[in-house]
């Protein structure tokens, strides 16, 4: 992702300043936790040299807001809140999620529970979450009404999604629909609004608006076929997290559901595998991981996420929109699925 930061200097460091004035109005506890967990300080609160990830989703914001306004290169402007209160959003689900999967490693550091304990960590994902809302309400009032209620469907769309995932590893089967669906409500549902949003902020109309929203959403749902087959076979210098991390889980993925289903003779072994408590060991791990590629898995998920990018970038032609944010927009989608391994 590293071209990505060198194309939108100007909107990376928008959205990196508003990120870093956001956390600053935390009491100083939480504010530090916050500030380790996005890779400011470490953790006696010490600046470090870094930045707040990759932002793909509040860079999706403000390409959406360039979109609707043709001619304008600096239209993006007005949504610099909107792309901050998303990618708020995003983290505190990330702080979250590493509590309930007991992840110890993320973007190559020990996660934020693992370094100052969960009682800390769930409540600045919580501190993150109100944030949002309160950066949201600095943005052009005409419009933070209806960005505000999708913002917190959004939000209500992730944690069914959670919800989703953490009971699918409890079940003995998932059909890909039902992963599917919890899929889009995890992931999809935030690209979609960050996307929505830009087009509001960046004075769009209701056409525009929602092909922007069509378009994070399918570009999302691609997004996390790719997740999940970097989950599995993802190199963790790139993924900043362990090898087979998912498998290890015994998580119900993308490319693992669509191999369960496959109705191969290997399905019966991977079956048996995900049936037991507790990690899988490393030879188990490696087995699956065959498992899941022998019935297909990952050339499905591999194949789902290159058709949903080809619809995405289809849906913005229908809109009247900047062709030049359009093209920043195609490139943004072939780079982050082209990803996967």
């Amino acid at each position: 992702m590293a071209v990505l930061t060198d194309e939108f200097t100007a909107e990376r460091e928008a959205i990196d300043l508003g990120l870093r004035s956001a956390v600053d109005r935390l009491p100083a506890p939480a504010s530090r936790v916050a500030s380790y967990h996005f890779g400011w300080t470490d953790p006696e609160g010490a600046p470090i040299e870094g930045s707040s990830g990759k932002a793909l989703r509040p860079l999706l914001t403000l390409l959406a807001a360039g979109a609707v306004a043709s001619g304008d290169r600096e239209a993006w402007r007005p949504a610099v809140p909107a792309a901050v209160a998303v990618e708020l959003v995003h983290n505190f689900s990330l702080i979250h999620d590493d509590i309930i999967d007991r992840d110890t490693v993320r973007r190559h550091r020990a996660t934020v529970w693992k370094v100052f304990g969960s009682t800390e960590a769930l409540l600045v994902g919580d501190a993150l979450h109100a944030l949002a809302f309160e950066v949201l309400g600095e943005a052009d009032p005409s419009r933070v009404a209806a960005g505000a209620g999708t913002l917190a469907a959004t939000v209500r769309a992730l944690i069914d999604g959670q919800l989703s995932d953490t009971r699918f590893e409890r079940r003995e089967r998932v059909g890909i629909a039902e992963c599917t669906a919890m899929s889009e409500a995890k992931t999809a549902s935030l690209m979609a609004c960050a996307t929505e949003l830009g087009g509001l902020f960046g004075g769009g109309s209701a056409e525009q608006a929602a092909a922007l929203r069509d378009f994070g959403f399918r570009l999302g749902l691609a997004f996390q076929h790719v997740d999940d087959l970097l989950g599995i076979w993802g190199d963790p210098e790139v993924t900043g997290k362990p090898a087979f991390s998912d498998l290890r889980l015994r998580k119900k993925s993308l490319p693992v559901t669509a191999a369960l289903g496959s109705g191969r003779p290997e399905a019966a072994e991977l079956t048996r595998l995900y049936a037991g408590t507790g990690p899988l060991d490393d030879a188990q791990v490696h087995r699956a991981a065959e498992l899941v590629e022998a019935c297909g898995g990952r050339r499905s998920s591999r194949e789902s996420a290159d058709v949903l990018t080809a619809s995405a970038a289809a849906r913005l032609e229908s809109a009247d929109l900047s062709a030049e944010a359009v093209a920043a927009l195609h490139g943004l989608a072939a780079t982050t699925v082209g990803r996967a391994c």
